[in-house]
């Protein structure tokens, strides 16, 4: 059962999903976040593929903001040896504040354009 703040999000996100597609050569990054977690993909909309992925599973210490701020820098030393250099920011519902904002500076400070 969803509450009414997770409808207004899934609402918000279909439409910015209707502006804003990934190619292979600009995916789009997507961002999932969860209680304890942050999650992004480089996908590719064409061919529905994901291009990079990277999670903060892996990373141990630090506050959650922190571990946002390293997602980014991975994801986008990821992309950068995959020959990816700019993508399309979806913050998936997401207001752009807090982790989600960290995971746009960390991808920027990474070599990521966009």
């Amino acid at each position: 059962m969803t509450t009414k703040k997770e409808q207004r999000r899934i609402r918000i996100k279909y439409r910015v999903r209707s502006k804003i597609s990934g190619t292979a050569a600009r995916p789009r990054m997507s961002v999932f976040r969860s209680n304890k977690q942050i999650y992004v993909q480089l996908v590719d909309d064409m061919t529905a593929t994901t291009l990079v992925s990277a999670s903060s599973l892996a990373i141990e210490s630090g506050t959650k903001t922190e571990k946002a701020g390293k997602v980014g820098e991975l994801v986008a030393e990821k992309a950068l040896a995959a020959g990816i250099s700019e993508v399309v920011f979806d913050r998936n519902g997401y207001l752009y504040h807090g982790r989600v904002k960290e995971v746009a500076e960390g991808a920027r400070k990474g070599g990521l354009k966009f």
